[in-house]
């Protein structure tokens, strides 16, 4: 292992008076068959006391970034912006369900140290100066056996700290290695806990559970880390509008599945940039046939919901509205009916968020029967797409043959003129022959009589 790491941590290593380990993600890929990537953060432990750590890491060039003398924290950054946590070995007693240890005790044995973790594949330690693992508590067989398993009895390592419920649906995700029975057992009996935790950092677990594909490009690693959220119980409890999904029937000569794992399907078959949105897309659908007994208005009551939901977890603003706006038009056109000249003025109305509304439709209909084919729509809107280019129709204000001046020029008040050139792109939608000064001119005159 010592031949992928930087060249910086080795000679950290070498200039520390006891040994300098490498524990947890880094150590755990690499025994899966995955050296650690160049951008890769490492985790690093050691008995000696923090100041220690601070002069060796100094002496060869590391800038401190921040110390926690109360958890026995460092954190290092070398010359070439790589990340490094140090933590000290300690032992750790919980308040059950809270994050942050409520008792600390720094101890000089590893074994000790590892017990404080989660599973026992992400307590094996790599000394960087002397080239060994350590494996206290036979990490390295149940890396070797694809399980994941806790270093103490489930129940009472989830009831410590309840976003370890987040961290197993992801590391399994991430990693491919499956819970073993236990494990998922102690999981759903505190699965409740999960709402002790601050609704940033569920969300940001869940964003990487999302994103676990670029681990291993496993394609269906998000799916997989969604199953278990579901199965333990906590899916339920971060996102309620969805789970409630479960067993909701679909017309069956569309959809193979029901409503909750469609949407858990769709999150598989979308590409990253839409991931959220395909998980979120059908929100709506279990409030809709619990108050209608049908799912008509699930789109507007999705926006709704997932725009709740993204504000619970104090998601950015960007993505949420964006989110929002790919779950209210998901369905447009799905059968079909529209016609050509509502459909121009769509795509130009939304031509910004037009690539990812075509991903997200297209994840849509593969999650509906797993049918891989191109989607019926985004045929349709290819070809219509293609005719209206070959006239040239405008899809942005850029390309519009008037500007905002032009505008104020004829009388058009200063506070209409944004509206008027959004009309004049509906306008011009129907035929790219419209895009002339003249015409457009002799359009606005027309309206503003």
């Amino acid at each position: 292992m010592r031949n992928f790491l930087p060249e910086t941590l080795i000679a950290l290593a070498d200039a520390c008076k006891q040994p300098l380990y490498l524990v947890g993600g880094s150590v755990r890929d690499f025994l899966r068959g995955n050296p650690p990537a160049e951008d890769a953060d490492f985790d690093l432990a050691s008995p000696m006391p923090e100041e220690e750590l601070i002069a060796a890491a100094s002496a060869c060039g590391f800038a401190v970034k921040s110390v926690y003398r109360n958890t026995g924290t460092v954190k290092l950054e070398d010359g070439a912006g790589r990340g490094y946590e140090f933590t000290r070995f300690r032992s750790d007693k919980y308040v059950r369900g809270l994050h942050s240890p409520a008792e600390i005790a720094f101890t000089d044995d590893i074994g000790t140290d590892a017990r404080r973790r989660d599973f026992c594949a992400n307590a094996v330690y790599y000394d960087v100066k002397g080239g060994t693992f350590s494996d206290p508590l036979g990490g390295i067989e149940d890396i070797r056996a694809g399980i994941l398993r806790t270093v103490a009895p489930a129940a009472k390592v989830f009831g410590e700290d309840g976003l370890r419920l987040m961290r197993l649906a992801r590391i399994a995700a991430q990693t491919g290695l499956s819970p073993d029975e236990e494990c998922l057992a102690g999981a759903a009996s505190n699965c409740a806990l999960i709402r002790d935790i601050v609704p940033e950092r569920v969300f940001a677990e869940l964003m990487l559970l999302l994103y676990s594909d670029g681990k291993r490009g496993d394609p269906a690693a998000p799916y997989r880390g969604l199953c278990i959220l579901r199965d333990t119980g906590v899916l339920k409890e971060i996102l309620p509008e969805l789970a409630a999904g479960a067993g909701m029937p679909q017309r069956p000569a569309f959809h193979k599945y029901d409503v909750l794992e469609h949407s858990l399907r769709c999150a598989m078959y979308a590409p990253p940039e839409v991931r959220l949105a395909a998980l979120l897309h059908d929100v709506g659908k279990p409030f809709c046939y619990l108050r209608d007994g049908n799912y008509h208005e699930h789109p507007e009551e999705g926006e709704r919901l997932a725009r709740d939901i993204l504000v619970r977890f104090k998601a950015p603003k960007k993505l949420t509205e964006e989110v929002c706006a790919l779950v209210r038009l998901h369905m447009r056109d799905y059968d079909l009916n529209m016609r050509e000249g509502k459909l121009r003025r769509e795509l130009v109305e939304n031509y910004g968020l037009l690539p990812k509304l075509c991903l997200l439709k297209q994840a849509d209909y593969s999650a509906c029967k797993d049918d891989l084919s191109e989607a019926p729509v985004l045929i349709k809107w290819r070809n219509v797409l293609a005719k209206m280019r070959a006239e040239n129709v405008p899809f942005t204000l850029s390309e519009l043959a008037v500007k905002g001046d032009d505008l104020l020029a004829l009388g058009v008040p200063a506070a209409e003129v944004g509206k008027t050139l959004k009309t004049l792109l509906s306008y011009c939608a129907q035929n790219g022959a419209l895009n002339t000064r003249k015409k457009l001119f002799n359009y606005v005159k027309g309206e503003h009589k």
